[in-house]
């Protein structure tokens, strides 16, 4: 990846809970032509950005931290991402979640050790404490992507698509859940659609998706959801340049509703065919769907 001339050089900080991604992300982002170092510790952050701004070129880099540094390392991330800036490092932090349950079951599956847990300290605390000691990092970050319901394949793509450009205007992505599959808790806007006519109850459009054209021209018949989607991107054509102002990279916006096949599905394509008039970099991700 190149950084046009003049930009400052890049530098994104992966971190998260172990078990949510994070040697996936480090790894996509490699193979899209940043410089990567895994488990750096804090102390040297610093350091490296200097050596970067020092280096000079068009290099993007990115650097993996974890809960292994101490928690006094951690709570001077503000401080030393304020000074990489003044070093003309442009640093961006990516936060990597999921729900304990589904940590509990890929550490099952896999059968790796927890870098918290040792014989007096089981997996389930040690995945609470991590939490615990990552918070400074997470409270910071630009952008935290939950991966509960995310496969491999799903996670490299939405690295790829989110990360691998150099963010001259603000990213949004759009996605699509049911809420009987849970709330996304990484959206910045959450908005519930259940209350439209529901394809679901036609047997004839239950087979299908709100991308397929029966359930778009049902949705698009009905007067209530026309009204929804209009206001929404309305909504966003007020807000979306506000965030933009405030130097904002990333932005999630999420709608749902009760199995994420049909209504949501076809607000965020909606909403993404109006979005792309604009310069923004949008992208979709339905998240029910196959």
């Amino acid at each position: 990846m190149v950084t046009p001339e003049g930009s400052p050089r890049r530098l994104i900080i992966v971190s998260g809970l172990s078990g949510s991604g994070k040697s996936v992300a480090l790894a996509t982002l490699e193979d899209s032509g940043f410089y990567c170092i895994d488990n750096l510790p804090v102390a040297l952050l610093e350091a490296f950005g200097g050596h970067i701004a020092a280096t000079g070129g068009e290099m993007q880099y990115a650097v993996g931290i974890d809960a292994r540094n101490r928690l006094e390392a951690l709570e001077r991330i503000p401080d030393i991402l304020e000074g990489l800036g003044q070093q003309g490092l442009a640093a961006e932090i990516v936060f990597l979640d999921a729900e304990d349950a589904t940590l509990l079951k890929r550490f099952s599956e896999t059968r790796r050790r927890h870098p918290l847990s040792n014989g007096d300290t089981p997996l389930a605390e040690a995945i609470i404490g991590e939490r615990k000691l990552l918070m400074p990092v997470q409270a910071r970050a630009d952008m935290t992507i939950n991966t509960t319901h995310t496969t491999l394949h799903e996670l490299r793509t939405l690295i790829r698509d989110r990360l691998t450009h150099t963010p001259t205007q603000l990213s949004v992505q759009l996605m699509s859940f049911g809420y009987k599959h849970g709330t996304p808790t990484d959206a910045d806007f959450v908005f519930d659609s259940r209350c439209l006519p529901n394809p679901h109850w036609q047997p004839e459009l239950r087979p299908h998706t709100g991308r397929d054209e029966p359930v778009r021209r049902f949705l698009a018949e009905s007067p209530l959801v026309e009204r929804y989607s209009r206001q929404l991107a309305e909504f966003m054509d007020d807000w979306l340049p506000v965030f933009e102002r405030e130097n904002r990279s990333y932005l999630t916006v999420a709608v749902g509703c009760t199995g994420g096949q049909h209504r949501s599905v076809y607000l965020i394509e909606a909403l993404a065919n109006h979005l792309r008039r604009t310069d923004l970099t949008v992208t979709i991700r339905h998240r029910e769907l196959p």
